[in-house]
């Protein structure tokens, strides 16, 4: 009974996630963005239930991915193609139907915000090469995807909840809309190192890095709120490399 628990706990990642993609589809971004933190939380409970209860496996590896290839890969492609289409004032169509003979189908699609839909083909080609990459196992190559969409869901609940004319500005620009996906595109599918929050003990000495780095999340959050969702994956980025620099003068 007991190995079946860490996949219940992925299916429930991947409920949480189908049910996001519809509320994103239907413009509700907030409730869109409570069932992907759900998702990420069964997401990283799962495999901490695998190691505890010792029933990893392949089958759990493979349905990990899936689902995460929906919470943390569709749905924040698709939060990226609403963003970005509410910086184009008239959107370009595509026109197209079967033949002269038949029913026509008129698709009305906005071409720039299917920019945004890159973050998805991103987060699967990520997701396919960890599958079969056995060296992650104490960090990370690359943005785990979870955290990457953390970073594109907090774009709008900054907008809904910040209320700062200024910021909202600076994310509503196509712009930077399109270099933050070019950006984030990039960063699944690096070579940087970043550490994991993975503890194989409870000893600040050999975890001083993941203490520091959850301490100073919670700070953020405390005072920036949303707000503080990017600048900790920025602060994510910059402890690993320097962790990683340490490693190499030790």
């Amino acid at each position: 009974m007991k190995k079946h628990i860490p996949n219940a706990l992925t299916l429930l990642n991947l409920l949480c996630g189908s049910i996001a993609v519809l509320l994103a589809v239907n413009n509700n971004y907030v409730a869109a963005a409570l069932f992907v933190f759900l998702g990420i939380f069964f997401d990283f409970f799962d495999g901490f239930a695998a190691r505890k209860l010792k029933v990893s496996g392949a089958l759990g590896l493979q349905l990990d991915s899936l689902a995460d290839m929906v919470t943390s890969g569709l749905v924040p492609g698709i939060i990226m193609y609403k963003l970005l289409e509410f910086t184009i004032d008239t959107p370009s169509t595509i026109n197209s139907s079967w033949s002269s003979n038949t029913t026509g189908m008129n698709f009305n699609l906005p071409i720039l915000p299917l920019l945004g839909l890159l973050i998805t083909l991103a987060s699967a080609y990520r997701l396919a090469k960890f599958n079969i990459d056995e060296d992650q196992q104490t960090y990370f190559k690359g943005l785990p995807t979870p955290a990457n969409t953390l970073l594109i869901m907090s774009l709008p609940l900054i907008i809904e909840f910040q209320n700062s004319d200024a910021i909202n500005s600076i994310i509503l620009n196509k712009w930077f809309l399109i270099g933050l996906t070019l950006v984030s595109c990039y960063m699944l599918n690096s070579s940087i190192k970043l550490f994991a929050l993975k503890f194989k003990d409870y000893s600040f000495k050999n975890n001083a890095t993941r203490y520091i780095f959850i301490i100073l999340c919670v700070v953020l959050l405390i005072v920036l709120q949303f707000a503080a969702i990017p600048l900790i994956i920025l602060l994510y980025i910059i402890m690993s490399v320097l962790d990683n620099l340490k490693s190499k003068l030790i």
